[in-house]
């Protein structure tokens, strides 16, 4: 394959994968069919699968794009941070603003995660989890050692609490008990996670 041509290949599947979560924020990601995505293109469906094989493969690249992208600003905000309490406190926010700017993804995460436990989709984004935790326990271990938080803290434990905070907020913003653009809420829910760990905000 020439560099043109693959450079056109990958522009078409960004384009693709920007679809099907442009899409997600509007109805329910299973739904969500290859005529639905090659008619929002205005491309045939014979078009999108020059591009990637199959409907699951379209999946499996939307949900590592979302890996990628997320994981990326997780990193910057981390590093941009004076202090690795500072860090965990920018991670939450952009972790926020991410969604906030694709709110399909936790609707494509969800649809995943309600598929069986032998699904690759499901199995790949149960490992993007696990490494999102691991990464906030390795943050959490520092902000401890550095006495940033209480001694006696379970760094595992305050991980799931940091994640079930965002998804509690999502949830609340997907049933419409919290504006998706309202700020107070998730700094409300984040002082109260910091003073949970015995740090401020």
């Amino acid at each position: 394959m020439s560099l043109n041509a693959r450079q056109s290949t990958e522009s078409r599947q960004s384009e693709i994968i920007a679809t099907v979560v442009a899409l997600a924020a509007e109805r329910n990601p299973a739904e969500v069919t290859t005529t639905d995505i090659a008619k929002a293109m205005s491309v045939t469906q014979g078009a999108l699968f020059r591009h990637f094989p199959t409907k699951e493969a379209i999946r499996l690249a939307v949900i590592e794009w979302v890996e990628t992208q997320l994981m990326a600003n997780l990193a910057d905000a981390q590093a941009s941070a004076p202090d690795v309490l500072s860090g965990l406190e920018a991670m939450f926010l952009a972790h926020v603003k991410f969604i906030r700017q694709f709110p399909g993804v936790p609707r494509l995460v969800f649809a995943e995660l309600q598929q069986p436990d032998s699904s690759p989709l499901r199995q790949r984004v149960q490992q993007i989890m696990q490494r999102y935790r691991q990464m906030l326990a390795e943050a959490l271990g520092k902000a401890k050692a550095a006495h940033l938080i209480r001694d006696d803290v379970d760094v595992q434990a305050a991980a799931v609490l940091f994640l079930g905070a965002i998804q509690g907020l999502v949830m609340q913003s997907m049933l419409g008990g919290v504006s998706p653009d309202a700020e107070e809420p998730v700094l409300g829910v984040l002082r109260l996670y910091l003073a949970s760990l015995g740090g401020k905000s």
